[in-house]
């Protein structure tokens, strides 16, 4: 498989019927790690390019969401492939059980109030996707109100993209056998044993279920203006290497370039 062909091999085609489990997370597409590690390097560069220009032309932005069972590698993620890039325009926002204030609105609030703004690249850590996950998965409202919400989140990406968001999601798939590995790892290691709890563990005693709930999640949320990708997460430099071709490829076809300036900058004289 060539570098240009990821995008496409990936996605979650719009209206189109998948099987989660069918997947193989532990896929490379031929790819060997120490060609990916010089890859993402150069989509490194390339995207703090990128950035700048997102961030002076003033008229894009870009939403990347993150979701995955735990250990999947979100934050393994964000400081891979974002790594380099101008912090005064990219913030990370991660969601944590919501608190009264947020419950007193709907869903959605607290998720708009902070998507990106014009020129901001926003990346969700987990995101408005956990109310059609571990909402549903653990029964804390109905059916009747959680089977609303995958419309009531089209139509909210909907409105973020005709502002000029651009929406990449991405679901980060590893295999059990691979999360009980990376659990012990966490365990075994002394200075990785803060990022353990013991709700993880209530959590994979669920696993058949949050994958019944992604399955639904994908295939009714991805939509030509906000897709989902399935991203083989068993190997981390893999995942890099997949989810930096695809960020770089969406920034590239905005076309994006730098505003000119609004005087003639040869008649400017500095004394």
């Amino acid at each position: 498989m060539k570098l240009d062909e990821l995008s496409s091999a990936f996605i979650v085609q719009p209206g189109r019927k998948i099987q989660v489990p069918n997947f193989d997370p532990d896929f490379t597409a031929d790819f060997k790690e120490e060609e990916s590690k010089e890859i993402l390097e150069l989509n490194r560069k390339k995207l703090e390019e990128l950035q700048l220009l997102l961030y002076a032309e003033h008229k894009y932005s870009l939403l990347i969401v993150l979701q995955g069972m735990d250990t999947a590698g979100k934050d393994g993620t964000i400081s891979h492939v974002m790594s380099g890039v101008n912090p005064q325009s990219c913030r990370v926002v991660s969601f944590k059980m919501p608190t009264s204030e947020d419950l007193d609105h709907d869903f959605l609030w607290r998720v708009h109030k902070v998507a990106p703004s014009a020129g901001e690249i926003v990346l969700f850590n987990r995101s408005h996707y956990e109310d059609v996950l571990v909402v549903r998965v653990h029964g804390l409202v109905s059916e009747e109100v959680w089977s609303d919400r995958y419309s009531q989140i089209n139509d909210f990406e909907r409105i973020l993209a005709e502002r000029g968001t651009k929406i990449l999601k991405f679901y980060l798939d590893i295999s059990k056998d691979e999360q009980k590995k990376r659990l012990q790892e966490r365990l075994d290691d002394p200075s990785k044993n803060w990022k353990m709890s013991l709700n993880d563990l209530k959590e994979r005693e669920l696993w058949d279920e949050y994958m019944k709930a992604y399955q639904d999640a994908l295939v009714r949320c991805s939509t030509p203006y906000a897709p989902w990708y399935v991203i083989p997460s068993n190997k981390k430099w893999f995942r890099n290497l997949v989810i930096s071709q695809i960020i770089n490829e969406a920034l590239s076809s905005l076309n994006l370039s730098l505003p000119k300036p609004s005087f003639d900058v040869k008649s400017v004289k500095l004394d």
